[in-house]
């Protein structure tokens, strides 16, 4: 329901270490004002409250488990329960680990927070919620529960000033996320523009070996290219030298002939005139 005094000092300095174990400031609720107990449910709960006072908070969980078995729908026992788990919890657990006593005291207190027929018992649970939520520095849901537990209790000074303390927590945890985020987007930014940077530079080089890889396949092509004309030329230039001693071979044949020729025209002029000065008259 409430912390101890100690434990309240603390809260209220805004001091409150997330190891401390949450419980209830005044010892769990009597039995005196239940009616309708059973026998065994009211013996129970008196033992349950005796051992509570003693710290001897396990024990004190027997014995008002006892009072539930004797009476399910008891709201006291169960609640003077969820107190007693709640003393052998700790915060700082996984809120999934079924394991630790301040899950059940949680799963107890939530259901008596929503449907407990006793309005008082309904903020008180809500008062507990709102500490477990606190101590958690889930701040938002402290302040919703410890809302419903003054709507309960308006009364409740504790819880009121327990409100108080939640707020500012909160406003401050939310200006401690604005500041997160706008210095993350400001890394982010940065981060950004570094990378901007980073990527040019490479594009940058990248099209530099580029262009150095197109230049030279350009003058590889270039070099090939006339490494082929020379060689169309030398090719070209080889049948033309033949052309030219074919033609020349031609020309000395055919001067070959005509210098026959015209020896063989002079020496059959050569015999006519010989007959003509042979020749008797």
């Amino acid at each position: 329901m409430r912390l101890n005094n100690t434990i309240n000092n603390r809260f209220v300095t805004l001091a409150l270490a997330a190891v401390l174990t949450l419980g209830v400031a005044t010892p769990a609720l009597s039995q005196n004002k239940a009616p309708k107990m059973t026998k065994q449910e009211r013996v129970c709960l008196r033992n349950g409250n005796k051992l509570y006072e003693k710290k001897r908070y396990a024990e004190a969980e027997v014995e008002y488990r006892k009072a539930l078995q004797a009476n399910p729908s008891s709201e006291k026992a169960q609640f003077n329960l969820a107190t007693a788990l709640m003393r052998q919890g700790s915060v700082t657990s996984q809120e999934n680990d079924d394991k630790n006593p301040m899950k059940q005291a949680e799963g107890m207190l939530t259901n008596l927070a929503k449907g407990a027929q006793d309005k008082q018992l309904r903020g008180k649970a809500s008062y507990d919620l709102g500490n477990i939520a606190y101590g958690r520095q889930q701040y938002d849901q402290a302040v919703e529960f410890y809302k419903h537990a003054l709507r309960c209790n308006p009364n409740d000074d504790q819880a009121r000033q327990n409100l108080r303390l939640a707020q500012l927590k909160k406003q401050q945890q939310d200006k401690n996320k604005d500041k997160n985020q706008d210095k993350n987007k400001d890394k982010n930014q940065d981060q950004n523009k570094d990378n901007q940077d980073q990527n040019k530079d490479q594009n940058k080089d990248q099209n530099k070996d580029n262009q150095d890889k197109n230049k030279d396949k350009q003058n590889q092509d270039q070099q090939n290219q006339n490494q082929n004309q020379q060689q169309q030329q030398q090719k070209q230039g080889g049948m033309s030298q033949q052309n030219a001693e074919q033609v020349l071979k031609a020309m000395q044949d055919r001067e070959r002939a005509t210098q026959q020729r015209i020896n063989a025209q002079q020496a059959q002029q050569q015999r006519h005139e010989r007959q003509r000065t042979n020749k008797k008259w």
